[in-house]
C-alpha cells in the first residue's frame, strides 16, 4: 500500500485525483498505476485499470488469479468489474468512498453471488493516510 500511496502522490503532482494502485504477485509488484483520466482523455484510466493492464501485459494473460491488488481508494463499479474479470485473488483498498465506492460505499458489488469469480475484497489498510492525500488535494483545489 505504501507504493500505491507514492503513486497517488504522483497523480496529485500531475493534477489528477490522487489514487494509486499496484498489482502484486508472489511479493513482487508486476503492475503499477495512478489516476490519469484527465491527462489521457480516457474515462477508464483509473489507477486500478492502469495497474491491471500493466500486470496482464507483464504476464501475457488477462487472468491474474494468483495476484493481489492494493489501491488507495475504494474501487468504483467499473474497477470492481475489471477486478472480477481479471480474477484477482484479493483486493485491498485504503480509504472508503461514500460517493462512488462499489465495495460497500454506495453498493457492494463483490457480495453479488452471481459473479463467476469471487476474490477477497478488504478495506481500511492505511485508511487515514489514503484519505488524507485525497482531502489535502481537494482542499488545495478549492483553496
Amino acid at each position: 500500500m505504501r507504493e500505491a500511496l507514492a503513486l497517488a502522490a504522483a497523480a496529485a503532482r500531475a493534477g489528477e485525483v490522487p489514487v494509486g494502485a499496484v498489482v502484486v504477485q508472489d511479493g513482487q509488484v508486476i503492475g503499477r498505476g495512478y489516476n490519469r483520466p484527465i491527462s489521457s482523455a480516457d474515462p477508464t484510466a483509473h489507477a486500478e485499470i492502469v495497474a491491471i493492464r500493466e500486470a496482464a501485459t507483464a504476464r501475457n494473460n488477462y487472468r491474474l488469479t494468483d495476484c493481489e491488488l492494493y489501491v488507495t481508494l475504494e474501487p468504483c463499479a467499473m474497477c470492481v468489474g475489471a477486478m472480477v474479470h481479471a480474477r484477482l485473488s484479493r483486493v485491498v483498498f485504503g480509504a472508503s468512498d461514500p460517493k462512488t465506492g462499489a465495495c460497500g460505499g454506495i453498493v457492494d458489488l463483490p457480495a453479488l453471488r452471481q459473479w463467476n469469480h469471487h476474490g477477497v475484497f478488504e478495506g481500511g489498510l492505511l485508511a487515514a493516510e489514503c484519505g488524507e492525500i485525497l482531502r489535502g488535494f481537494f482542499a488545495q483545489r478549492r483553496g
